[in-house]
Parts: C-alpha cells; structure tokens; sequence
C-alpha cells in the first residue's frame, strides 16, 4: 500500500475514533481489498468445509469491529492487527460451533485405540490451533502475538515489527522459534507421561 494510502487509512482511522460517523464509509473501501485477502487467506488455509465464506468472515470483522466502540487507533498496522484477531476469534467461534453441532449428531461410535490413531489429523484443527496459540500466549505473549500477527493476519516480518514495535529480526526469530513450539504442542511431544 502507498504511503500517502497508508496515511489515508491512519486519518480515517483517527477521525472514526472521534465519531466520524462518515469516516467509516470512507475507510471501507481502501481497506477492503486487505481484508479480503486475509478473510481469503484464513479460509484457505483452514480448509472449513462448510456455510462461512470470504463475505461472511468479512461482514462478521467489520460488525465485530463496529461493535467494539472506541479504539486508540495507532496506525494502519495497528488496524489490520486488530482485525487478525477477530478473524481468529470469528474463525474459532465458527469451529467450535460445527464440532458441538456434529458431537452425537449420529456420529458413530469410535474406540479411544482407534481416536487416539487419528490425533495427527487434529494438528489441522483450528480449535486446536487456536489452544496451542493460547497456551504459547500465556508463555510468551510476544511469540504469540508474532504467530497471530503472521498466521491470522497475513502480515509481513516488517508489518509485524512495525506492529510490535521490535526489529524484524526479532519478529523472524520469534517467528521461528515459536512454529517449532507450536509443532511440539499440537504433536503432544511435550507431554509428559503421567502428567495429563
């Protein structure tokens, strides 16, 4: 995006905070195409069969972020992040919903031998996803929010230090080390024996 757009954006932004009503239409449009993709993006990635589309996810973002009322916009970034994370938590709600719907809807019966064969296939769960970015949140907040930042919010190492207000060699090193803690949290590597 240019930076005379970028300003734009930061602009309405600000002026949306402080009750510009108008401004949100105007901010609609140039930000629309990002949302897209990361509203593309996200589905994609998740491979959710079912009834939420790129429109859904998209309509749902933008009446999350009217509902949320007043923020202290910082900047464009600072929006898209924002935005990241209520695509995730649009994402999870939905997931959440088709797992309770499908729990003793005439699902067969399966052993817990022949469950326990198929938890590889749960790494690609995007409630277990979201768990496992939880939990790594709680260790290091930082990490998480690089992984939410990058995963959920499609953004670059340099949005994402602009973001977090790091280098962007600490968002590619945060970046690194917390996909290798997130592999071993959804392959059950760091769970020890005895200890649930």
């Amino acid at each position: 995006m240019a930076s005379e757009t970028t300003r734009d954006i930061t602009g309405l932004l600000r002026a949306w905070r402080r009750g510009d009503e108008g401004a949100l239409e105007r901010l609609i449009p140039p930000v629309e195409k990002e949302l897209r993709r990361m509203a593309r993006r996200h589905l994609a990635s998740m491979r959710l069969e079912g009834s939420l589309t790129t429109t859904d996810l998209m309509d749902e973002a933008y009446v999350r972020l009217i509902d949320i009322g007043q923020v202290d916009w910082h900047d464009r970034a600072h929006f898209f992040a924002l935005c990241a994370r209520i695509m995730r938590g649009i994402l999870v709600d939905h997931a959440r919903a088709r797992r309770s719907a499908k729990r003793g809807g005439g699902a067969p019966h399966v052993a817990l031998e022949d469950a326990l064969a198929v938890t590889v296939a749960r790494r690609k769960d995007l409630v277990a996803i979201d768990d496992a970015l939880t939990a790594l949140a709680e260790v290091d907040p930082r990490k998480g929010r690089v992984v939410e930042l990058r995963y959920f919010g499609g953004m670059t190492v340099k949005e994402t230090a602009e973001v977090l207000s790091v280098s962007p060699e600490t968002v590619a090193r945060d970046w690194r080390l917390a996909k290798l803690w997130l592999l071993r949290e959804l392959s059950g590597a760091s769970r020890v024996p005895g200890r649930g």
